[in-house]
């Protein structure tokens, strides 16, 4: 379902960038969704043949790293899901008609309150950091680790870099991100 579901986002959400599979904390991400309006996005895919074991566990890890959760299930799932995920998700479900895969925007997605930055600017690779470090007049710590530097761009904030700069500047560079 993933390439029809890429669709049906790019529909609702405009513009957007697919990353797919992203580790985050003990879970990992079925897709990250960047959007222009300077919001990221984690979606979880839960077919009918899937359980709710993890997803307790899934929850508690996409909430520290996205602005918005959305979960994406099968119609076995679509009258229980809203038990097992928060008020603020999203949820979108899915069925096949007539050979033809069918979404619904079962419920819109709200601001994640659980989101910690610690979190997210772990989504961002070394080059990127240097990228946000120079646009803020940053040091460069060339010598330092990876997590040295994210721990520097989040002491900046509010005071030196606001929220709307760094979520910006963070899909600015994912939306270009480069994997070759």
């Amino acid at each position: 379902i993933r390439l029809p579901l890429f669709d049906f986002l790019e529909d609702n959400y405009g513009d957007v960038r697919i990353l797919e599979e992203k580790q985050m904390g003990r879970s990992r991400a079925d897709i990250v969704m960047v959007g222009r309006d300077n919001n990221i996005y984690g979606v979880e895919i839960k077919s009918d043949a899937d359980t709710y074991a993890r997803l307790s566990r899934q929850v508690k890890d996409y909430d520290k790293y996205f602005d918005y959760n959305i979960v994406v299930v099968g119609t076995s799932h679509a009258y229980h899901i809203e038990e097992h995920v928060p008020e603020y998700w999203g949820i979108i479900t899915v069925e096949l008609e007539e050979g033809k895969v069918d979404f619904y925007m079962f419920r819109q997605a709200k601001p994640n309150p659980k989101m910690k930055w610690k979190s997210k600017i772990t989504l961002m690779w070394r080059p990127e950091l240097a990228r946000i470090q120079e646009w803020n007049n940053m040091p460069k710590y060339k010598d330092k680790s990876k997590a040295f530097v994210q721990g520097k761009i989040i002491e900046r904030m509010p005071e030196k870099i606001s929220e709307e700069v760094l979520k910006k500047q963070m899909c600015e560079l994912l939306f270009c991100r480069d994997y070759d």
